[in-house]
């Protein structure tokens, strides 16, 4: 099978700021039993909020990287030769339903078009599994909860969410967190301290402004973590915005020029 799903346990809290209601807006959903849709740019967080709020309502939680080739039989599961003989193995969806845990598909719009139609039952007041192949209807658990993301920038006529696909969840819209936000997150993610992460998080925000113009995406989040650990290992700024917030942006190097006139602005 194709699903590259990591069953995560619940320990210790991950680190996570909120920056709205989403934390008591995702706990009523899961009271309620209600499907939710998250929706942001790459690297802003939502991967970290759904992977917190499993650990903090204590559900085990399988994350599914959803791909061009993924399959509804790859998150179902299917049949495998062990030891000669052919064995039925759960997929990380079913496992999820039958543990009574959170499935997490990431970028959903990535994977085939069968893969929100294995979705719909789940998705509605019957909140069942169909496994055709096992003769199996697998009702959901009142702690079963599905969670599906993806990004909107990224989306066109042949990857988008079918309107009666999306009017199935509920939605949380993600976006980068406001600038003091994210200092007190990328401070706290990479131990660099908060006056020298301010301006790293000007400089995002003067790159993100870019977008649509010279840039595809603007810098992420996750990208400024990485910078500022970099420079909290002891790198020089630059090379550590060279390596972090600019190269991964573009990979023209008159572009890249451009963006390092604006570092130069940023920092003197």
């Amino acid at each position: 099978m194709n699903a590259a799903a990591h069953p995560a346990s619940t320990g210790a809290l991950p680190y996570y700021r909120a920056t709205a209601n989403e934390c008591e807006l995702f706990e009523m959903a899961h009271r309620l039993r209600l499907p939710v849709l998250i929706k942001g740019p790459t690297g802003c967080g939502k991967t970290r909020f759904v992977a917190y709020m499993a650990a903090r309502l204590g559900l085990p939680m399988w994350t599914v990287s959803c791909h061009d080739d993924l399959t509804a039989a790859d998150l179902t599961g299917g049949y495998l030769l062990k030891g000669g003989e052919t064995e039925w193995f759960d997929g990380p969806l079913t496992r999820a339903v039958r543990a009574g845990g959170i499935c997490y598909l990431d970028e959903v719009v990535e994977a085939r078009k069968d893969v929100t139609v294995v979705l719909h039952p789940l998705t509605d007041d019957r909140r069942v599994l169909p496994l055709e192949r096992t003769g199996e209807l697998l009702s959901a658990p009142e702690t079963f909860m599905l969670i599906v993301s993806y990004n909107p920038g990224y989306q066109n006529i042949l990857k988008a969410l079918k309107p009666s696909t999306r009017q199935r969840f509920i939605a949380i819209e993600f976006n980068f967190p406001q600038p003091e936000a994210e200092v007190e997150i990328v401070s706290a993610e990479s131990g660099l301290a908060p006056d020298r992460v301010k301006p790293l998080v000007l400089l995002a925000n003067r790159l993100r402004a870019l977008k649509g113009q010279d840039l595809e995406e603007g810098v992420s989040t996750r990208l400024l973590v990485y910078c500022a650990s970099l420079i909290a290992a002891g790198m020089r700024h630059d090379d550590a915005i060279r390596a972090a917030m600019i190269e991964p942006l573009s990979d023209d190097n008159d572009v890249k020029d451009g963006l390092m006139e604006v570092v130069a602005a940023v920092f003197g």
